[in-house]
């Protein structure tokens, strides 16, 4: 038999920007800290200018190269679509489609089929930006992928199945003129209108993303007087640290864990379990809601070093 080939190294990816670049947003920046430990898809809700698709391109300089397998698996999909490149093994991929992209130009199609965005975003970050813009058929296409990790394309007489475990950030106004809620700017829709832009997006869609966090406006004036932010790399050494915890535990990231595998892996104490109680009969969550929040507390549980979850 021939020798197995030597594994190529993996580095962090140079050249990606930083998160110190990003003065203040310390609630958007630990959101993404989470969503980057734990595998989670996030969901940032801002007028324009807050910041928002500068997080989002600071998510791939938080997460580690791939392993090899995943890395063969990102390789063999993005060949599929004559875009592999061997100067980016290991590396993440990482996609960003216009809102005005088709749903086969999104999950995939055609004849014969072939994969789309989210699958060409295997093992990597798919970002979405103006996220109520894209249409309504390809986000609804989202939900089986964000749950299993593949997508059934059937097409005429044809079936194909690829892979989709990506990892979904996505950016929005909070209303179609983007200032709702903004201090130093008027809204000048109407609750219709907002209502209206808020409802492209569907219960059953948002109810499968992990993290939904606010980026509101910063004041110039206060935005001046800010010191500069933490690093991409020291946030990204606690990012490792909390994976390796949870694959050491489970052997897989905290976004993937099912529910029945959640009491074993995503332990709280008293106090903790009455919160969550306590919050869901109030909040109205579904089963869905009540596991999603079990996941993103066990890695924020990971991130403290904790084994076991506790109130803040």
């Amino acid at each position: 038999a021939l020798p197995r080939a030597a594994a190529l190294p993996r580095e962090p990816q140079p050249g990606l920007p930083d998160l110190a670049d990003i003065k203040g947003q310390a609630g958007p920046k630990r959101a993404l800290e989470i969503a980057a430990a734990g595998g989670h898809s996030l969901l940032m809700v801002g007028p324009p200018g807050t910041g928002k698709s500068m997080l989002a391109q600071r998510l791939p300089g938080l997460l580690p190269p791939l392993d090899d397998e995943a890395a063969l698996e990102s390789a063999a999909v993005l060949s599929l679509a004559g875009q592999f490149d061997i100067a980016r093994w290991g590396q993440r991929p990482q996609r960003s489609p216009h809102h005005s992209a088709s749903s086969v130009a999104l999950v995939g199609g055609g004849s014969p089929p072939r994969p789309g965005e989210i699958s060409l975003a295997q093992h990597g970050v798919l970002f979405l930006d103006e996220l109520p813009e894209f249409p309504r058929a390809a986000l609804e296409a989202l939900r089986e992928p964000l749950e299993t990790g593949r997508i059934l394309i059937s097409r005429a007489a044809r079936q194909a199945e690829f892979p989709a475990r990506f990892q979904l950030v996505a950016a929005m106004n909070p209303c179609p003129c983007g200032h709702l809620g903004n201090p130093l700017r008027a809204c000048r829709c109407t609750p219709d209108q907002v209502a209206r832009y808020q409802g492209r997006l569907s219960g059953p869609f948002l109810d499968r993303l992990d993290l939904l966090i606010e980026v509101p406006v910063i004041p110039p004036r206060e935005l001046q007087d800010m010191a500069v932010g933490e690093a991409s790399a020291a946030v990204a050494a606690r990012v490792v640290a909390a994976r390796e915890r949870a694959l050491a535990r489970q052997g897989a990231a905290n976004a993937m864990l099912q529910a029945q595998q959640l009491a074993e892996h995503a332990v709280m104490d008293t106090a903790a379990k009455a919160l969550l109680e306590r919050s869901a009969e109030k909040l109205g969550w579904s089963a869905r809601s009540f596991h999603r929040v079990q996941r993103v507390a066990r890695t924020v549980a990971d991130l403290a070093g904790a084994d076991t979850i506790a109130p803040a």
